[in-house]
């Protein structure tokens, strides 16, 4: 698999064990339960295929960076929760500083 291929599914996989973790209700429900345990453990077995090839802050900050914008979409549209100005400005820091480690970096740049 192609290390860019597994860190973005490992980055859809926490996003949904994320989104598992918040209607488990506190691992009231089962199923909610299940849905956490594989989407976490997908999740750390595709970053281990991703940092075969790839360098750890490079796939550390893209999969923490992307996965935190994700778990916000979906408490926005799964979960009705909030976002106000400060979490916009917030979440446009994490993904600036995210494309900056990986386009200006030349230590962790995928390519390295």
């Amino acid at each position: 698999m192609r290390p860019t291929l597994a860190l973005t599914l490992a980055i859809v996989s926490e996003v949904a064990g994320t989104a598992a973790l918040k209607a488990s209700d506190g691992f009231t429900d089962p199923v909610a339960g299940v849905v956490v345990a594989v989407g976490y453990g997908g999740a750390f077995y595709l970053l281990s295929l991703a940092l075969t090839d790839l360098p750890v802050g490079f796939v550390y900050a893209t999969w923490s960076g992307v996965g935190i914008c994700g778990a916000v979409l979906v408490g926005l549209f799964l979960f009705d929760e909030g976002v106000d100005l400060a979490a916009l400005v917030g979440l446009a820091l994490i993904v600036a500083g995210v494309v900056v480690l990986s386009t200006y970096s030349s230590a962790y740049s995928p390519a390295h």
